[in-house]
């Protein structure tokens, strides 16, 4: 798992972008990319700085297929806080990505197991996931697969706890009651078959997960430490958010992306 760590969530949100814009651009399979998304304030910054590179004509995502990690469990598409409106609003519709390549799981189906269900198929028949970008939750979570959460899990129903609804509740009116209580995501295991993952983590609100996520053993209780199996992930962090690590363990990771910028090459 790598580590990069930068002074301030702008540098992060560049770093991001610059990244994902590289892999798409180099891509040269005869199928399409298949980037994975998420929702939230983090990723927001990435968003904007895509939706620039595009309007500058230096990417395209004409040929982009992606699958956004999860939806609120029976609520409408056309809500304001469902995660269809989220990524139509701050992402899709600034760039040129064709409506029928983007798939966002179904809050409002009947047959929660089936859509989850057709969900994994369709993400096998598109050659599976490029690059997932997600994000951190506070308690270590990642997509809704709160603490816990199999690892070998599937995209499937999952009740939300108390601490994920009260963070979300200010998308909300700041009324928890409002939050829904269960969603639709993707599975841990959905996550680790990606062939890339890209962590998002900002803030010293996300500290303490940051630090179990890294520093801690591969545990149930923060689902993101998974990532410490997976051989191409990597963190990308601000300064706040390193406020829980030990000083040596952000000293090693500084120094290995320095030696990178070096010409040295990585252990």
């Amino acid at each position: 798992m790598r580590l990069m760590i930068f002074k301030t969530y702008q540098e992060l949100s560049v770093a991001g972008a610059t990244y994902i814009a590289e892999r798409i651009t180099r891509f040269r399979e005869d199928r399409p990319f298949v980037l994975g998304l998420p929702t939230g304030s983090t990723p927001l910054g990435i968003y904007r700085e895509l939706i620039r590179r595009y309007r500058e004509g230096k990417i395209s995502f004409s040929g982009v297929v992606s699958f956004n990690m999860d939806e609120y469990l029976g609520l409408p598409v056309g809500h304001p806080q469902s995660y269809h409106t989220f990524m139509w609003e701050n992402f899709f519709s600034h760039i040129d990505i064709r409506a029928s390549n983007v798939h966002i799981l179904n809050g409002e189906t009947r047959d929660p197991e089936g859509e989850c269900r057709a969900y994994e198929e369709a993400i096998k028949a598109a050659g599976g996931i490029d690059l997932f970008l997600g994000g951190l939750g506070e308690d270590g979570h990642i997509a809704f697969n709160e603490p816990f959460s199999s690892f070998s899990s599937r995209t499937r129903v999952t009740i939300l706890t108390d601490n994920t609804r009260a963070v979300n509740a200010r998308f909300f009116d700041g009324d928890i009651k409002q939050v829904p209580r269960a969603a639709l995501t993707v599975g841990v295991g959905t996550v680790m078959d990606a062939r890339e993952i890209l962590i998002a983590a900002s803030g010293r609100n996300k500290a303490r997960a940051l630090r179990d996520a890294v520093e801690g053993g591969i545990s149930h209780r923060c689902p993101l430490s998974c990532l410490q199996n997976h051989p191409r992930a990597m963190i990308l962090c601000d300064d706040a958010a390193t406020a829980e690590l030990e000083v040596g363990t952000v000293e090693y990771f500084k120094s290995l992306e320095q030696g990178q910028t070096d010409g040295e090459s990585r252990p």
